[in-house]
């Protein structure tokens, strides 16, 4: 995207790279009060101990603004544009919006982190021509130099110690395209192959792994939803058969169906969903339902992968 196009875009996208505590909430409450004086819809979310920071901050400035943990609603990063950002974009269409997003915090893991990064160049996809300001907070003491890297990649703007600049190294795309990584499983995961006829015994296979591993029963009704949606998605979108792999990883259970489909859509699964919407839903369900969602695509194929907590 060229100089001139994101000038001439109402959407806006900055990162606040601060430095201390003090410079987080100058920032985020600035950024909050100069909404509410201007009668714009507000959102804060943030990891539930900085949203206690910028309401102590705020006082009754912040009484309109909608806050939420993101800790909770972001846990999976493929949530965060349709259940969060875009959720509360769609509700206030005829005014300007600002929302602040903070998917990436200290203590994100390795696993995590590339879906994060991920989420932050789709951003730019999802909301261009939109009248909405998202900020997006880093924390320049606590993160590594290559998060920072990654933040003035995905931003096309940066703001830090109180300067506001283009960022030269802006290239989402570039990003998504890096992050686009090879999934690799445990030699000892369990596998099946599936078509049509045997997505039942798909999904008997993934519960029954997951239930001897010490999934308890509603999060193996998760499970079930997920592999159902994964697994039709393959029949369907990815050459009529598939092959669905389920083992352990810590605590959570991970499932995935490979399959000969090419995704063309990065966004897929991140679009909100309509109550009167007929298809379309799968991979919107997979990333609702699950702890964490990685994907990668190429010429040879799809792989989605899912991860939901045992219990």
């Amino acid at each position: 995207m060229t100089t001139a196009a994101l000038r001439d875009d109402p959407f806006v996208h900055p990162a606040l790279v601060y430095g201390d505590e003090r410079e987080y909430v100058e920032g985020t409450a600035r950024f909050v009060s100069d909404g509410v004086a201007a009668g714009e819809p507000v959102a804060v979310a943030v990891p539930a101990p900085r949203l206690e920071l910028i309401r102590g901050a705020l006082g009754s400035l912040g009484d309109g603004v909608r806050w939420i943990d993101m800790t909770r609603a972001g846990l999976n990063p493929g949530r965060i544009i349709p259940s969060v950002l875009r959720a509360f974009a769609d509700a206030h269409q005829d005014v300007h919006v600002r929302i602040i997003g903070e998917p990436v915090w200290h203590g994100r893991t390795a696993l995590e982190y590339p879906a994060c990064v991920q989420h932050e160049a789709l951003i730019n996809r999802a909301f261009a021509g939109r009248d909405v300001t998202i900020l997006c907070p880093y924390d320049g003491r606590a993160l590594s130099a290559a998060v920072i890297a990654d933040a003035h990649a995905t931003h096309p703007v940066v703001i830090s110690a109180g300067r506001r600049n283009v960022s030269p190294a802006y290239d989402p795309d570039g990003v998504l395209a890096r992050f686009n990584q090879a999934l690799r499983h445990p030699p000892g995961a369990a596998t099946v192959r599936f078509d049509a006829e045997l997505l039942p015994v798909a999904r008997d296979f993934a519960l029954a792994e997951a239930r001897g591993r010490g999934m308890t029963a509603a999060r193996l009704h998760d499970l079930n939803l997920v592999v159902a949606e994964l697994t039709t998605n393959s029949v369907v979108h990815g050459g009529g058969s598939g092959t669905l792999r389920v083992w352990a990883e810590s605590e959570q259970i991970v499932c995935e169906a490979q399959d000969e489909g090419r995704l063309t859509d990065p966004l897929a699964g991140r679009y909100p969903v309509r109550p009167d919407q007929i298809g379309g839903r799968g991979l919107f369900l997979v990333h609702f339902l699950s702890d964490l969602v990685r994907m990668h695509t190429d010429a040879s194929g799809t792989t989605v992968r899912s991860y939901i907590g045992r219990g």
